[in-house]
């Protein structure tokens, strides 16, 4: 089965006119899911609640903020193959979608930051950059053009494309072999519970840090430098030092800004598992960030975001992934 194909099968097309409709296919599923979280609090163990926190750790972490975000979306770094279909297993297990449709919103994201055509703006509404954009409409249903036209390089990957359709499957294993070691408890902690904890972590790095905190570098976006944002989502929340130099494997640029999966990304280096990492320095001569004399002392400007974003745009390379930006 071509590439094509299967992505034709599990795409409708971009029909952004329900936006303020239900979607009926998730409303249900994010009912079932919370619902188990509340009711894993009336079955406590400390078996579970430490099975949750290293589940949250190995899909929040090693899953989304290093590979779905870092290294698929931004290719901020490389790693041999085999480590990162690891990694975008762990990111499948999380439940917010296959790598294409996960890695196609968030190219999409910084290309129309904070703009109209972005899938979870505060421009829209607080809620619906957290949750509204996933409840609502159809920003979850990417057709075939849009897909191939964010996302050619993981269109292109079989292993990518077999897990964006069979997303589910890794999640449904999990969930079998937690009850069959620990029984329903174990289920509730480490499938719902952390499930639920893992997508309001991601939510709220599209919600919260485009809204409060401070900003280092005047973006032409409203991304800012959230610290108790960044603790939840092990570095994501130094969002405005992200959307500045989003190839960067650093997020948190200064010694106090705490980046867990920063200091994994460079644990992996250690171990010989990450190469061609782009640590947070100063862009290329053309690239620079440069000081903006009518901005207050802490703010910085960068004259074109397009420059140094992954996203698609008539003055990048063909797609957000290509070599010529690594």
């Amino acid at each position: 089965m071509t590439t094509s194909i299967v992505l034709q099968e599990n795409c409708a097309q971009n029909d952004l006119s329900g936006k303020n409709r239900l979607n009926w296919a998730i409303v249900p599923v994010m009912a079932i899911f919370h619902l188990g979280a509340v009711a894993a609090l009336f079955f406590f163990s400390w078996t579970g609640l430490l099975l949750a926190l290293w589940l949250y750790w190995v899909t929040g972490a090693l899953g989304l903020g290093i590979c779905y975000h870092r290294l698929l979306t931004h290719r901020s770094f490389a790693t041999p193959k085999w480590f990162e279909y690891f990694l975008t297993i762990c990111g499948v297990t999380a439940m917010e979608g296959g790598p294409l449709l996960w890695v196609a919103i968030h190219r999409k994201h910084h290309q129309f930051a904070d703009k109209e055509g972005d899938p979870h703006s505060p421009r829209d509404g607080k809620w619906w950059s957290h949750a509204g954009w996933v409840l609502c409409g159809n920003a979850l249903r990417q057709d075939v053009a849009t897909l191939k036209r964010y996302v050619p390089d993981l269109a292109e990957d079989k292993v990518h494309v077999w897990l964006t359709k069979y997303h589910l499957a890794p999640m449904a294993i999990l969930a079998v072999v937690l009850y069959a070691i620990g029984g329903f408890r174990l289920v509730l902690w480490g499938v719902f519970f952390r499930t639920v904890v893992g997508l309001h972590a991601t939510w709220i790095v599209n919600s919260a840090a485009h809204i409060w905190g401070s900003r280092r570098f005047e973006t032409r976006d409203t991304s800012t430098n959230n610290w108790w944002v960044a603790m939840v989502s092990f570095g994501d929340g130094w969002h405005n030092n992200h959307h500045a130099y989003p190839v960067s494997a650093r997020h948190g640029l200064k010694w106090y800004e705490i980046d867990c999966n920063w200091y994994t990304i460079w644990i992996f280096k250690q171990l010989g598992l990450t190469s061609r990492i782009h640590d947070g320095r100063p862009p290329a001569r053309g690239h620079a960030i440069q000081r903006n004399s009518d901005a207050p002392d802490r703010v910085a400007t960068v004259p074109s975001i397009s420059n140094i974003s992954h996203a698609p745009s008539d003055a990048t390379p063909p797609h957000p992934g290509a070599p010529e930006l690594l």
